[in-house]
């Protein structure tokens, strides 16, 4: 997918001057609340028109203020998921699903209804009146509306900010497969950086109307790795953990990983902050940590008054962080051998 605008929008004293080219399949738009994203996703769905410019959707023009032309919202093809479902109530789920179906011309329809039920896993939900619903089943029903529109593009609106982290986690891993097992690309919008790493390749940065920056999730994290109090994350995808001593053990890369939270299926999201890695220039004689990893430096890049390390550990990565002087006492350089300690405490489930 293809995406060019350069258009600008005026709301009151805020401006919108969004010019860019952006190709891709998993699009992100990062940016603090009243930065212009949604005023973005508006003009590119149709909700709201330019004052002047040009959008064009895979070499379609689909609006030109030069020219006179301005697609119709209907005919742009674009399906919609917002912060809020949005599930017509007076509907069961499988009649909100079928409005979504039913709104596509027939000759347009690539996705099928049955399939779209599978991968989402609402099947036992299809009788159900919406207000019988949770949260996270809510979304996936307004994500299975939104795709069985067989959009060529579908407007991500902040669509896990109204989830607490556990039902956030659960609906990202649906998100994700329903857009790869029907190719669809997307534009995720949210102002939260998490989010972008697990559902972004590339990222445009929106600040004060504007995109200051085409980059990525991982850049924008380390960037700000040593303005916050939680330094950067860490994201572990780990195998089902089992019972040892109290704790949970994983393998993880050929190497075991211990932790005090759990996990009943293989594949859950944990978090690490680089905080939380103390890194020893020998292998220590004992360290209370239970967990003792023997890694390579990959990089040693600077980010404010810190210094991170990104760390080789049997294939798999960690950034751990330092302040300058640490660093150098430490003597770390790319290529050289270092060891990191981890409470098992250190580990944080996301749903």
């Amino acid at each position: 997918m293809e995406l060019r605008v350069a258009a600008r929008k005026r709301f009151g004293a805020f401006l919108l001057d969004a010019d860019f080219s952006v190709r891709g399949e998993r699009i992100g738009v990062f940016g603090p609340s009243g930065g212009g994203k949604s005023t973005l996703v508006g003009i590119i769905a149709g909700l709201a028109g330019p004052d002047k410019g040009t959008i064009v959707l895979d070499d379609e023009v689909i609006f030109d203020s030069g020219a006179g032309r301005n697609v119709r919202p209907e005919h742009r093809r674009m399906g919609m998921v917002f912060q809020r479902p949005s599930l017509f109530p007076h509907l069961s789920v499988k009649g909100n699903l079928l409005y979504g179906f039913k709104r596509c011309p027939p000759e347009a329809r690539k996705i099928a209804f049955d399939d779209v039920v599978e991968v989402l896993k609402i099947g036992n939900l299809l009788d159900r009146g919406v207000k019988h619903l949770s949260g996270g089943e809510k979304q996936r029903v307004a994500i299975g509306r939104a795709v069985l529109g067989s959009p060529r593009l579908l407007l991500l609106d902040e669509p896990l900010s109204a989830l607490d982290d556990s039902l956030k986690f659960q609906i990202v891993p649906f998100l994700n497969e329903a857009c790869e097992v029907f190719r669809i690309p997307y534009l995720f919008i949210s102002h939260s950086l998490l989010e972008m790493r697990v559902m972004t390749d590339i990222v445009l940065h929106m600040a004060g109307g504007r995109v200051v920056e085409q980059t990525t999730a991982e850049s924008l994290v380390r960037a700000r790795m040593g303005e916050g109090k939680t330094g950067y994350i860490n994201l572990l995808r780990l195998p089902e953990g089992r019972g040892v001593d109290g704790l949970y053990a994983f393998d993880w890369g050929g190497q075991r990983l211990l932790a005090s939270s759990g996990n009943d299926q293989p594949g859950a999201l944990f978090e690490l902050s680089s905080r939380d890695i103390i890194l020893f220039r020998g292998r220590p004689e004992a360290v209370s940590a239970r967990n003792l990893l023997k890694c390579r430096v990959v990089d040693v890049f600077e980010t404010g008054s810190r210094v991170g390390i990104e760390l080789d550990c049997c294939g798999n990565r960690l950034v751990a962080e330092v302040v300058g002087q640490a660093a150098e006492e430490l003597g770390v350089r790319a290529g050289g051998e270092i060891y990191a300690a981890i409470k098992a405490t250190a580990f944080k489930k996301l749903g």
